[in-house]
């Protein structure tokens, strides 16, 4: 792959062109925040030149066909929330291009890197409340798009993180699913039909805005993950669901050992719960929800299957001598809303945040083995989250042994850059790096999207 100057010289007036001058942001202007954001995504040394809003999927097409003809590296992004997810952005020093220095149209990028923003592209497309579809732009926030489906009686089945300011776009290329994942899947299988933006400007499909659709290449699935390396996510269509009439929530708390027979005897069971997440001691702890782990499950349904089935998982906490506890209404809400805000916090204390992915069966130890202050596992899955608020980098490689060990892997989301350049983010060790390098290369060849950020750098 080809690799871009930490000189480009970005050429404000080309880009006003495109977008008007309220559709860029230029360093010195940047604001405060997005700085933050922007700083904690890129490897030291690197930073952007200007972020810019296109309006419309047409001017993204034309801002990431003047990156791509003017060798200018992009960092896609929606709101900012999960920006610095993930490995460091990073561009290769090579021989700037041949520009008139003293030219007054462009300015000196400082790293040569753009940020480019679909937060303006945020509108609803088409709402097929018949068909259970919606299709909306990539940077309508999450929380905006079940406002709209709520009116209808219909909701999106995803649990992302920091939920007020997820875009869906920044969803989707971050495959954040959440809680939910337990009874409606992952990210890309809630996703119908998607159009991005190629590195070379060019507009592409994939899907359609049908369930029932077998057109094209399943490209949902290739770019749902991808951390925005392999094109710009502008417009999706989604699969939604009917909002359930009634909701209950039973909480769990006690021994190990029997903790991970209830959690056993629930997921062979014919109950079907929405979530069923374990936490880790210091987790319950930090939301009051007893002493010892924690198995949080919730049943969405008619009012008298939520009852039936909260009162038979309280059944079987008693025999096994677990605390059982149920809530519904608004100390349900609260506890749903408190649980993913505990964990992705970081406002404070700056905290090292992993994805982990371990066998199922494993979770409950694995919540009370590895030294970690917050812990939720999705029980179904053996996906979660581990926090600490302090860690060294070689007591991460320690936990992702430990996590090999048990048939999964840890990713570092959010740490610090020192820690971030001491280890590999991604720890894959897999046998398909030939193949997705040769993915990126067919889909950005001139390796102009988030540079040095794939999993086939690792850094």
């Amino acid at each position: 792959m080809k690799s871009f100057s930490t000189e480009t010289y970005v050429s404000i007036q080309e880009l006003e062109n495109i977008v008007g001058t309220a559709g860029i942001c230029q360093q010195q202007d940047i604001e405060a925040f997005w700085q933050e954001r922007v700083e904690k995504a890129v490897a030291p040394g690197t930073s952007i030149a200007c972020t810019v809003y296109p309006h419309t999927q047409q001017e993204l097409a034309a801002v990431i066909a003047w990156a791509s003809k003017n060798r200018c590296a992009v960092l896609p992004c929606g709101s900012g929330s999960k920006l610095d997810w993930g490995s460091l952005v990073q561009l290769d020093p090579v021989k700037p291009p041949d520009r008139e220095l003293c030219e007054p149209s462009f300015l000196q990028g400082s790293g040569g890197l753009i940020a480019v923003s679909t937060a303006r592209l945020n509108r609803l497309v088409e709402h097929a409340v018949g068909d259970l579809t919606v299709t909306a732009e990539a940077g309508m926030k999450f929380v905006d798009l079940q406002e709209i489906l709520g009116a209808s009686g219909q909701f999106l089945p995803i649990d992302p993180a920091y939920r007020q300011q997820a875009t869906l776009g920044g969803i989707i290329a971050t495959a954040d699913t959440g809680s939910l994942r337990h009874r409606y899947r992952g990210v890309r299988d809630l996703l119908l039909g998607i159009t991005f933006v190629r590195s070379d400007g060019k507009i592409a499909t994939g899907g359609g805005r049908v369930v029932k659709n077998v057109a094209g290449y399943d490209l949902m699935k290739l770019l749902t993950g991808a951390y925005g390396t392999l094109g710009v996510i502008s417009q999706v269509t989604f699969r939604v669901y009917p909002l359930p009439e009634s909701s209950g929530t039973v909480i769990l708390t006690g021994e190990t050992n029997a903790l991970a027979e209830a959690a056993q005897i629930l997921l062979s069971s014919a109950l079907t719960p929405t979530a069923v997440d374990l936490l880790s001691p210091q987790l319950v702890e930090k939301l009051n929800l007893g002493k010892g782990s924690g198995l949080v499950v919730r049943f969405q349904s008619i009012g008298e299957s939520v009852k039936q089935q909260s009162a038979r998982l309280l059944e079987v906490a008693q025999k096994l001598g677990l605390q059982g506890t149920s809530c519904r209404d608004n100390d349900e809400d609260q506890l749903w809303q408190r649980l993913p805000e505990t964990v992705w916090n970081y406002a404070q204390n700056s905290p090292i945040i992993c994805k982990i992915g371990i066998r199922p069966s494993e979770a409950v130890k694995a919540i009370n083995e590895l030294p970690v202050q917050d812990a939720l596992i999705h029980a179904g899955s053996g996906l979660g989250v581990l926090r600490f608020e302090t860690a060294t980098a070689e007591t991460l490689l320690q936990i992702r042994r430990k996590c090999e060990a048990k048939g999964g892997f840890l990713t570092v989301l959010v740490a610090p850059t020192q820690i971030k350049q001491e280890l590999d983010v991604w720890g894959y060790t897999g046998s398909a790096i030939d193949l997705m390098r040769r993915i990126k290369q067919e889909f950005d060849p001139e390796n102009i999207l988030n540079p040095n950020r794939s999993i086939l750098k690792g850094s």
